[in-house]
């Protein structure tokens, strides 16, 4: 291969490359701290609140993969039909996917109202954490359909390009939530001292907030896609069946790897109550980060996607080798990043000693993690994904996850009885041996298909 050619040399890519990237991370980063404003709150309210709350976000958890998986399904088709610059196929795919993810947040909503207390249980043993969950969950549950509508929207702006206004949203929503978890968690203003209620409610109402936004964006400001334009709700057999056959992959590479990560934590939350709030408290940083390497990823997604609509092999092939290098360099820099800031980042949390100890040590275990999930991750979900190969994807994360990751973490745990510390490197280990095949596939590049139809 000539040296010359290996990255992009376009200006064109590397100027949206990175200017999505930026707003999407800043988007994301706002928006993960409307979780985080829970959290941080509730911590210094109190533990027991504050491990309900971690608790309940495990089920939230869930309603997220399902929501990624319909809006990173969306944006792998979508995206090259926008780089055929046709909309009509665009806005039809759009409200296939609104009225998808409305039916399967109606069954999360009645499936959590009806099961609260043995959901919860998966989690936890202990009493006092789970009422102080079932609180949370009554309330919380409201904004499952909410947010799932509100990603599709967004993630439909973001197959043409359109960012900003997520960030906007997101600015908003984290306003309202930490004005309002401030009053009603602790009772200030006259207000009532709700504690973890009343975070509840705050994330309630700034769910229903960013909805409102993005339905009058869509509605009244957009105009490339033209959402209230002809064909939105359109029957169109051959898109469904397009959008069911890269969903399909897509949700159980997402949903079936999203359903490991609160048995892994109820491994955890098995343990003692410490490992639940060292591992809230760990996962909550860990998280932080992680949404900038999910930044990554969904750019990656939406401009591989675009080049392939364009139609220039080559470029396709220099973009993808160029973004994949800059994972490496970003993992880099989060990996060190969390590990030297672990200490600053913990003084923020009133925990018993012991559970503080366990935090400091998880955390600097999650850095050298970070390095690998930002590789394999913007990779397999950003490129091969987006570029339209979601079958590897998905057996990738199936096995990982439940032939090797998650029987050698109960084994950790229960059988031979590991420390903490050591249980935590087995349940994250995935993210560092996911590397090499996904390396090894990337390079073959069999993963570059033609979504599209001419006769949308």
């Amino acid at each position: 291969m000539d040296k010359a050619s290996f990255f992009s040399k376009e200006k064109s890519f590397y100027k949206a490359f990175f200017s999505m990237m930026a707003v999407v991370a800043l988007q994301n980063l706002v928006a993960y701290s409307v979780n985080m404003a829970d959290n941080v709150m509730l911590g210094r309210f109190s533990q027991e609140a504050l491990s309900g709350a971690a608790t309940v976000n495990q089920i939230f958890f869930i309603v997220q993969q399902f929501a990624l998986s319909f809006g990173n399904a969306l944006v792998a088709i979508s995206s090259q039909y926008w780089g055929e610059r046709r909309a009509g196929p665009l806005r039809t795919l759009t409200g296939v996917t609104l009225k998808l993810s409305a039916a399967v947040g109606i069954v999360l909503v009645v499936l959590c109202l009806a099961l609260p207390g043995p959901l919860l249980s998966l989690f936890t043993s202990s009493e006092a954490i789970i009422a102080e969950g079932k609180k949370y969950l009554a309330i919380i549950v409201w904004t499952f359909l909410l947010f799932m509508v509100s990603q599709v929207l967004m993630a439909a702006l973001r197959s043409v390009g359109t960012v900003r206004i997520s960030f906007y949203i997101s600015v908003v929503s984290l306003v309202v939530n930490v004005g309002i978890n401030y009053v009603l968690i602790f009772g200030k203003l006259g207000f009532p001292r709700m504690g973890i209620t009343g975070a509840a409610i705050g994330t309630l109402i700034a769910r229903a907030v960013e909805l409102a936004i993005v339905v009058w964006y869509v509605a009244v400001r957009e105009k490339k896609l033209k959402f209230l334009g002809r064909g939105m709700f359109a029957r169109n057999p051959l898109l469904f069946r397009d959008y069911i056959r890269i969903y399909i992959p897509i949700m159980c590479a997402s949903v079936l790897w999203g359903f490991s990560v609160p048995i892994q934590t109820a491994i955890l939350g098995h343990l003692s109550a410490d490992a639940i709030a060292a591992n809230s408290v760990a996962t909550t940083f860990y998280q932080y980060l992680k949404v900038i390497v999910m930044a990554v990823s969904s750019t990656s997604a939406a401009l591989i996607g675009k080049a392939i609509g364009q139609g220039d092999l080559a470029e396709v092939k220099a973009e993808a080798r160029t973004m994949s290098v800059i994972d490496v360099e970003i993992g880099l820099v989060l990996g060190v990043a969390l590990v030297l800031l672990r200490r600053p980042l913990l003084s923020l949390y009133s925990l018993q000693p012991s559970a503080m100890e366990l935090s400091d040590r998880l955390i600097a275990i999650m850095g050298a993690v970070m390095v690998g999930m930002s590789y394999q991750m913007p990779v397999s979900f950003g490129l091969i994904m987006g570029g339209g190969d979601a079958k590897f994807t998905m057996k990738m994360n199936l096995i990982s996850t439940w032939a090797i990751v998650t029987p050698l973490s109960f084994m950790a745990a229960f059988w031979w009885k590991w420390p903490v510390e050591f249980v935590v490197i087995v349940v994250q280990s995935d993210q560092i041996f996911k590397c090499l095949p996904t390396f090894i596939h990337f390079r073959k590049y069999g993963w570059i298909k033609k979504l599209t139809r001419p006769d949308a």
